[in-house]
């Protein structure tokens, strides 16, 4: 994208789009649901993160939103396809990295007695909103390496980066003074 002069190509009026490898599929290939999903996960916490959080969590989500670019990069360029093109690939100690995070961030939260409503302060809202999001785009994750190689970290960056989304949402709402609400264990009667 850089040294683009327009940004529009009209090559994808055909219902197809370009791989990293240059190969041609469908938009609605396996591949590219699961990094646009990354994609849609990035725009979901630029707007947490638009909405001023504690210093600690702005941190945290500018580090997961440049990991996030190295991994829907490393999704679009299928390693069959490689060749001398190699797309940043997400190692491993950013899964490590996102542990410690959870842990650092969770000493300071209560334990949890009950399930909670998302919610709360504008930026643990939108934080929640991104845990569901990063969710779908590990189910995706896991659809595609079903179907063929997807780098090893991948999944399980996801799947522990939807943990430290809702300890952030946590933690933002206790620096914010914003009561968590708890699920009261039972469906409204509508009476």
């Amino acid at each position: 994208m850089p040294g683009r002069a327009r940004i529009y190509t009209r090559a994808g009026d055909d219902g197809f789009t370009m791989l990293g490898s240059g190969r041609r599929v469908p938009k609605d290939d396996q591949r590219v649901a699961a990094y646009g999903t990354v994609d849609e996960l990035n725009a979901c916490i630029g707007l947490a993160r638009a909405c001023a959080p504690d210093a600690a969590v702005a941190a945290v989500l500018e580090e997961i939103q440049n990991d996030l670019l190295c991994l829907g990069s490393d999704l679009s360029l299928p390693a069959a396809e490689q060749g001398s093109q190699r797309a940043p690939l997400l190692q491993e100690e950013r899964v490590t990295a996102l542990e410690a995070h959870v842990d650092r961030l969770s000493a300071e939260l209560q334990p949890l007695a009950s399930f909670l409503l998302p919610g709360g302060a504008p930026c643990a809202a939108h934080l929640h909103v991104a845990r569901t999001v990063c969710r779908r785009a590990e189910r995706s994750a896991v659809g595609l390496k079903r179907q063929e190689e997807v780098a090893p970290a991948v999944v399980k960056y996801l799947n522990r980066l939807s943990d430290l989304l809702f300890v952030l949402a946590r933690y933002e709402n206790l620096k914010k003074g914003q009561a968590e609400t708890r699920w009261s264990g039972r469906a409204a009667t509508g009476r």
